[in-house]
């Protein structure tokens, strides 16, 4: 079983210029953390079209079947938060049940969690 990693390609933070930043913040982080997949092969990326977290742009869900998910947002899309999140996620892939613990969450994923949702089905 894998972990994904679903971004959403279509975030602004507030300061974002459609006048002079020719892609999205969402796609600036998606393509960060998708140029370092290969140091994470057990986790999948996938972008898709607005987490609906816009308040809290950049966001992401960190995602496995069986498992605890979670959704993250507040994001910087530069290559410290990409890092954070492929370390989460490789870590959350790791776990039985998708809890990390806190001393293990990586410093640039601390105060990004904006929900956790339950297992799905009877477990």
């Amino acid at each position: 079983m894998s972990t994904t990693i679903t971004v959403c390609e279509t975030c602004k933070r507030t300061n974002w210029n459609a006048e002079i930043d020719n892609k999205t913040d969402g796609e600036v982080l998606a393509d960060l953390i998708e140029s370092m997949s290969d140091e994470a092969p057990n986790i999948n990326i996938r972008r898709h079209a607005c987490l609906m977290g816009c308040d809290f742009a950049c966001n992401v869900a960190i995602q496995s079947e069986d498992k605890l998910n979670y959704v993250l947002g507040n994001f910087s899309p530069n290559i410290e938060s990409a890092k954070g999140i492929i370390e989460y996620a490789k870590l959350h892939n790791a776990s039985d049940k998708g809890q990390v613990p806190f001393r293990d969450w990586p410093k640039e994923i601390k105060g990004h969690f904006r929900a956790r949702l339950p297992v799905l089905g009877n477990k």
